[in-house]
């Protein structure tokens, strides 16, 4: 296979050498070889003006022209790609949080249940919902909500305490606070309960749920007594969200995907 390319000054007839004359041959030549039935449904070519070309297969030109575009065309629209691309994107696209760079998914109450279920038998778990995520203040409102509701445990900052029982807050730091909603070991037979506080978390959480795991054999053996702070660094952190957002940044949400999302209209 060959490119052949013509080029030259402008004027000096690169077009008319290209279109008008071994294009126009190539057509004409090949117009000529049909059926007389077939040859008056096709443009008829005059003859260029030379003596004889040999060789010449039929010709295929793609012509350069001007159009007027509008300015919000672009490369999508003018070659009518542009919905097939939304269509696309929508149906394969994995949306990521545009802080942390982590895949952005949803999972429902019976998909979160499943999938703690899924860890070894035996395995620690609390369930709990995220009330505060790196917020300055003493959030005294909001742990006073947490005993209201009948909650009697509550993490803060990576430490369960008793909710009666929790420090002064430093109102110039950030804080996490998220109400222990249950505390269970993971069997076959408690699937029930465990969907019942999944659900509650969830929905104290606003569709968000933060999952503390200690699997079996899973702390280190010291022999002697384990701090507070030192034994809450045992459990092992999954966030599940029902939104879809990351459960980190719960700023970066989005509607589910679909097509009308990838218009430069909306």
């Amino acid at each position: 296979d060959k490119l052949v390319v013509i080029t030259g000054i402008s004027g000096s007839g690169k077009s008319s050498l290209a279109f008008d004359t071994i294009y126009a041959e190539g057509r004409r030549k090949y117009v000529e070889s049909l059926s007389s039935y077939a040859r008056q449904f096709l443009e008829q070519m005059q003859k260029p003006a030379v003596g004889d070309i040999t060789g010449l297969p039929p010709t295929i030109a793609i012509e350069q022209r001007s159009a007027g575009g509008n300015p919000r065309s672009t490369v999508a629209t003018t070659t009518e790609i542009y919905d097939y691309f939304r269509l696309l994107f929508a149906r394969v696209g994995q949306p990521h949080c545009w802080v942390c760079g982590e895949e952005i998914t949803s999972q429902h109450s019976p998909q979160i249940v499943d999938a703690i279920l899924e860890r070894p038998q035996d395995t620690k778990v609390q369930i709990c919902a995220p009330l505060v995520r790196g917020k300055k203040g003493e959030h005294r409102d909001i742990l006073a909500g947490v005993q209201r509701e009948g909650f009697v445990r509550v993490r803060v900052d990576g430490v369960v305490y008793d909710i009666k029982n929790v420090p002064l807050l430093n109102k110039n730091k950030k804080h996490d606070i998220a109400a222990v909603v249950d505390r269970l070991i993971l069997k076959s037979a408690v699937r029930i309960r465990l969907a019942d506080s999944v659900e509650t978390a969830l929905k104290l959480g606003d569709g968000v749920l933060l999952v503390l795991v200690q699997e079996p054999n899973g702390g280190p053996k010291t022999g002697k007594q384990k701090t507070r702070s030192e034994a809450d660094s045992e459990w092992q952190e999954v966030i599940y969200s029902e939104k879809f957002a990351c459960p980190q940044h719960p700023q970066s949400s989005l509607e589910e995907l679909s097509p009308r999302l990838f218009s430069f209209n909306s």
